[in-house]
């Protein structure tokens, strides 16, 4: 996957977690869980598209690593809201597996990245 259909990816998850948002407010007047996973769910492609135009490589994998640390708020908060019955299985289990592919991406690219800086 190149890093444009990567952010694309990132794009439409962030789509996806906002109408999350939007639903988990309407429907179950659920604001602090909601809140906390649009801004880790967004956050993944916004921190990509800044490592794709990093100053350094370093600045790069620093990037990186924060859009996987945001994979990993949203998986917890994915969770939380599964368990809470907020969502159910279905919806859970396909949002957990697109997360879960962008966090293998990027750990990947982290990897790439970092044997590239020891070069």
């Amino acid at each position: 996957m190149n890093r444009e259909e990567f952010l694309d990816k990132c794009i439409a998850f962030s789509v996806r977690i906002n109408k999350l948002r939007k639903y988990l407010r309407t429907k179950h007047h659920e604001y602090n869980n909601s809140d906390q996973i649009q801004r880790s769910g967004t956050s993944i492609g916004a921190n990509y598209s800044e490592a794709c135009n990093a100053e350094s490589k370093a600045d790069m994998v620093h990037k990186l690593s924060i859009a996987q640390k945001e994979c990993k708020e949203t998986m917890y908060w994915l969770k939380v809201l599964h368990g809470s019955e907020f969502i159910n299985t279905t919806y859970y289990e396909e949002l957990m597996l697109d997360v879960e592919e962008m966090y293998r991406i990027l750990t990947a690219s982290i990897k790439t990245a970092k044997s590239r800086i020891d070069e």
